[in-house]
């Protein structure tokens, strides 16, 4: 798996709300800093309709798409 390195696009999963308004969405966002040392932390701006938004340390995770995670976007076919 390539490591994300700054001004790479991944996929940010929001959190959605707790009641259910909004739903988790996989939103666009760009790679500000790469994980440092063993770390699998990333920090990116993150996309919304509504605005941007920064995040640091955000974990990755590709198999579960979870809230405040990131993953490499899906390949069209």
């Amino acid at each position: 798996m390539p490591q994300p390195t700054v001004g790479r696009i991944v996929h940010y999963v929001s959190y959605g709300t707790p009641g259910g308004e909004y739903a988790s969405k996989c939103r666009a966002a760009i790679v500000t800093e790469g994980p440092q040392g063993d770390s699998d932390l990333s920090s990116m701006a993150v996309l919304t309709p509504e605005g941007m938004f920064f995040n640091r340390y955000v974990p990755q995770s590709e198999d579960e798409h979870r809230g405040g995670t990131w993953h490499w976007p899906e390949r069209a076919e």
